[in-house]
């Protein structure tokens, strides 16, 4: 019962990061492009690992977590609540969030929901989500597999992200760095 719903949930999540990919590009009338190709590492990344993480998880069942079903549910759980807060902390951002590194001619640095306490919290709804998955699979090697090599993209992306908005925005961004964490709140 659970596998098929975290298949279904996992082709939602999927489906609408492939829609997201597609329809949130910055454009050539944007200021400046900087992804340094972080989107198509990122892609890659994840095109790799969760496929092994479930082939490992699923078909060869190595190190499982738990043998409470508990821990599907909490994966599962946490997969949504990552992609409900995505698209929340993408919503909050509005016109300036681009799934590729951009600046747009008339943008500003967003202080107000989530931003004002973080500067990532799109990304931190992403691996809430590829923690939740590897949860879901039951399996620390998935879990390993399905988040650590994603998380280290995700790390390289936001450095790429801040070096652009300081190179724009100057003191004004380096003062909302000191201002907020990276990515979790009174931790990093």
């Amino acid at each position: 019962m659970y596998e098929t719903l975290h298949q279904i949930i996992a082709v939602i999540w999927v489906l609408s990061e492939v829609l997201l990919n597609r329809l949130v590009r910055s454009s050539q009338s944007d200021k400046t492009r900087a992804d340094k190709q972080s989107l198509r590492f990122i892609w890659i990344t994840i095109m790799i690992t969760l496929p092994l993480a479930h082939i490992l998880s699923r078909q060869l069942h190595v190190l499982p977590i738990s043998s409470s079903p508990a821990i599907v549910q909490a994966g599962l759980a946490m997969i949504v609540a990552g992609m409900i807060y995505r698209f929340i902390a993408i919503y909050t951002l509005g016109r300036f969030f681009t799934v590729d590194v951009a600046i747009r001619s008339d943008h500003r640095i967003v202080r107000k929901g989530m931003y004002r306490y973080m500067r990532h919290p799109s990304y931190l709804g992403s691996l809430l989500s590829f923690l939740g998955n590897g949860f879901a699979l039951n399996s620390w090697v998935g879990l390993v597999i399905g988040f650590v090599p994603v998380l280290l993209t995700f790390l390289y992306r936001m450095k790429v992200e801040e070096e652009l908005l300081i190179n724009n925005f100057g003191q004004e961004y380096i003062d909302y760095k000191k201002e907020t964490w990276r990515l979790i709140p009174f931790v990093y």
